[in-house]
């Protein structure tokens, strides 16, 4: 018994008429007869009572009709199913992101990849940009969403957003009533940041900057998550190089200042190890961060 027959004898008992069946096939009508009539002899029962006037399913035919559609919907499924992994539209993708790309960049890339590709699912992992990349050497970890990675041969990198820093600072801080801010205006101020045992790259950017305007990186106190140092520059603290889209973190008390310096931005790249940067899964992930993002 093989599928072509049984799609044959599918249309002949929905239709109950060859003629029909055999013009809703594509096909001629002595063909199709032929072939119903090998079926009856692999099953060695009738299927169908024929007369010069109609055509009626036997209870052998009923049965197998229940049992026919069953086999031809899994037999689709199952076949749509391979056609989507082989391009890479169904399948689990281990990707990671940064805390701040939670807000700014997870959103719009989880829709479009659930919109685009709802047969991809999705293992999301908060982690630091060298968590990140460990995970991924190790193989561990699919792709990553992070900031200021360096080049790596090992790792292939796409970039997705060069997303501004800001200052924040206390809504009574004496530099409060600016929309922009010099980052040599910043000179004798005290600092909150992460520790850079924990985010070393970002921070060492902004310590970069911070050099490069004459400015000492006094750190007063350290937190590792964006909410607790935004908390703790408008409990007067100290003042915060973030990226700006902390600027969706409307804590009272608290404001941001631009930065008037081209420089002052943060690079977030799409990472992944060199060896899956053809992989069609992470090929579709790709799509969704380029088109979501840019």
């Amino acid at each position: 018994m093989n599928l072509r027959r049984l799609e044959l004898f599918v249309a002949v008992a929905e239709e109950l008429h060859f003629n029909r069946a055999a013009e809703r096939l594509h096909m001629a009508q002595p063909p199709l007869s032929q072939q119903i009539r090998k079926l009856e002899e692999e099953c060695k029962v009738q299927l169908f009572v024929r007369n010069s006037r109609n055509v009626q399913l036997t209870a052998d035919g009923e049965l197998l009709l229940k049992h026919a559609r069953k086999v031809l919907t899994q037999y689709a499924a199952m076949a749509a199913a391979l056609r989507q992994a082989r391009n890479g539209e169904i399948g689990r993708l281990r990707l990671g992101f940064v805390s701040s790309a939670a807000i700014s960049a997870i959103p719009p890339v989880v829709r479009y990849l659930r919109s685009e590709w709802p047969g991809i699912e999705l293992d999301l992992r908060e982690l630091t940009t060298d968590e990140q990349i460990d995970l991924i050497a190790a193989g561990n970890l699919d792709a990553g969403i992070v900031r200021e990675v360096r080049a790596d041969p090992s790792i292939s990198q796409t970039l997705l957003q060069n997303e501004s820093l800001v200052v924040a600072v206390a809504a009574d801080h004496w530099l409060s009533g600016r929309v922009s801010v010099r980052l040599g205006e910043l000179a004798g101020e005290k600092f909150i940041a992460f520790p850079r045992s924990r985010i070393s790259r970002l921070f060492d950017h902004i310590a970069a900057l911070l050099h490069a305007a004459d400015v000492d990186f006094d750190i007063a106190q350290e937190a590792v998550q964006f909410p607790t140092i935004l908390g703790l520059v408008a409990a007067r603290l100290g003042v915060a190089v973030v990226p700006e889209s902390l600027r969706a973190f409307a804590i009272p008390g608290l404001t941001y200042l631009d930065i008037e310096d081209s420089n002052a931005i943060s690079k977030v790249s799409l990472i992944c190890s060199s060896d899956m940067s053809e992989s069609l899964l992470v090929s579709k992930l790709r799509t969704a961060c380029l088109d979501a993002l840019i």
